[in-house]
């Protein structure tokens, strides 16, 4: 080989020029910035973007979410409890998901039930009318709605006032409310079926317990209306003029005409049998007017008829507000306490640890539980956050402590010490970059951190954070621990989910971060 390099004829050798003087080329490529040199690394990490995207979703549905829905975390209603998540796109489309159903599996009087409240009515309690029954007979499998399936309710008492607003709304709009009642001698007899609005059929025994409907000869519902006389109206029953059942329009028998009663004159006002679905309508968009139409609910409703959808949204947002502010918070405190720990050293080294190490001794839940003592009267939010920025910062400022210990002697601070730079520029422009990476990717698991920690102490009741129009991730979750066994899953299932794509797309996220920020890394990825 070395004999192949000394004996190289002498024609293949060239100028590389001649007379000319050479220089080094021109970069052809533009300088990057380490903010720059950054992003570009993090861009390349395909497990980090998609966690990004995944938190601007969450956070955008936190942010946005609360505008396009009329519903409030300090919404209830007690009759919609357990309604199932419903889509208007899937309920209109005749498709079994998202639809408000169910499916139920009940006896026959269960179904004769649905079935009485649906030929009433004209709604579709039973969809498309579909049912299947078991070889023996006993059990009825149909999709349930959970909207309609509510019907009457019970006998409601209103004002004479309302009693004429609700006539002047059916005549407007066609939507009929109130439907005709049943004489209060003919209802059952047992309490908790008295006052059941849905019950205004005959029943085959009115005093048991399961009141079973009976039938006609051809196996239809008979109705146990209220009927008076035309021309001798009870002095009990209210003048109605508005919609009636089709078909009614006085009820000729034995020569007389009789009519259904809408209601019945009672001490406090006029008891009447309201449609549920179509007196919340009018409720909302006649009386309140608060911008809610008709219920429907996107992600079901709690146990308290609270929209999850409305309570998610804004449990959302308060989280990531509050977990931003605290992670501030003891960022800018831990940064600047472990950077004059870790620079200065020594004694004052010493005497800021032994002071952090005393504060973090303490448990945080003491501390939770000492404020909820000493400041009942306060509100829970500031009680939360004084716990969790009491010794919050102490991490950060032990992981920026130990960057500046890493880096304080590296050759390139001696350097910048020698030729006379300042302590304070020594700190935040020669040291602190070179640990960002660390830092920051600390300050990204913070917020989930903090989220999580919220959600605990709410989940397990230390903290009450529902007031008003506050809620929080944990109550939520909390709450659909008791709806397990109601066949409601979907009430926990939302905020699970929830926290768990919160939890791994902010570790993917601060994997990223630490890698992007690592200068250390600068022109691996080429």
């Amino acid at each position: 080989m070395d004999n192949n390099i000394n004996n190289i004829p002498i024609e293949k050798f060239r100028l590389a020029s001649r007379g000319d003087l050479l220089h080094d080329s021109k970069f052809e490529t533009k300088p990057v910035s380490y903010f720059q040199g950054a992003f570009q690394r993090f861009s390349k990490n395909k497990g980090a973007v998609v966690g990004g995207i995944i938190i601007a979703v969450l956070v955008l549905f936190a942010i946005l979410a609360p505008f396009f829905t009329p519903f409030k975390p300090a919404y209830y209603d007690m009759v919609y409890a357990y309604v199932n998540p419903r889509l208007n796109v899937f309920a209109e489309s005749n498709i079994n998901f998202w639809d408000g159903c169910r499916q139920k599996d009940t006896n026959q009087v269960g179904y004769l039930k649905d079935l009485a409240l649906a030929t009433e009515t004209g709604r579709e309690v039973i969809k498309n009318g579909e049912y299947t029954v078991s070889e023996d007979g006993s059990v009825y499998s149909y999709r349930y709605d959970t909207y309609y399936g509510v019907g009457f309710g019970k006998y409601k008492t209103i004002s004479q006032e309302e009693f004429l607003d609700i006539q002047r709304y059916q005549n407007e709009t066609g939507r009929q409310v109130l439907y005709p009642v049943v004489k209060s001698s003919d209802r059952p007899t047992l309490e908790k079926n008295k006052y059941d609005a849905n019950i205004y059929y005959v029943v085959e025994n009115r005093k048991a317990s399961t009141l079973r409907p009976k039938l006609d000869k051809e196996g239809n519902i008979v109705p146990n209306y209220w009927k008076y006389d035309a021309a001798k109206p009870s002095s009990t029953i209210p003048e109605y003029n508005s919609l009636r059942l089709e078909g009614e329009n006085g009820i000729q028998e034995d020569g007389k005409q009789y009519f259904y009663a809408y209601g019945r004159k009672v001490d406090g006002g006029i008891e009447v049998r309201a449609e549920y679905y179509e007196y919340y309508t009018y409720r909302h968009t006649e009386v309140l007017k608060d911008g809610i139409s008709e219920p429907n609910f996107i992600f079901g409703t709690t146990q308290t008829g609270k929209d999850i959808f409305a309570c998610l949204a804004y449990g959302a947002r308060f989280s990531f507000l509050f977990a931003t502010i605290v992670a501030i918070a003891n960022f800018l405190v831990g940064v600047i306490w472990g950077s004059i720990s870790g620079y200065c050293g020594g004694k004052i080294d010493l005497t800021m640890e032994r002071i952090a190490e005393i504060l973090g001794s303490v448990p945080t839940m003491i501390v939770i539980t000492l404020l909820k003592y000493h400041m009942g009267t306060a509100s829970q939010v500031l009680v939360l956050f004084i716990a969790f920025f009491a010794t919050g910062w102490i991490g950060m400022a032990g992981r920026t402590r130990m960057q500046f210990y890493r880096f304080k002697n590296q050759e390139y601070v001696l350097a910048a010490r020698t030729l006379g730079a300042r302590d304070t520029r020594i700190m935040f422009k020669h040291i602190f970059p070179n640990g960002l990476g660390t830092i920051v990717t600390s300050v990204a698991l913070v917020i989930p951190s903090m989220i999580y920690s919220e959600t605990s102490l709410s989940y397990l009741g230390i903290i009450n954070l529902e007031a008003g129009n506050t809620t929080s991730v944990g109550t939520l979750i909390a709450a659909g621990q008791q709806s397990i066994t109601a066949n409601a899953g979907y009430v926990a299932l939302f905020p699970c989910m929830f926290l768990v794509l919160l939890m791994l797309s902010f570790n993917l996220f601060g994997n990223g971060l630490r890698d992007a920020f690592n200068p250390s890394l600068r022109g691996t990825e080429e």
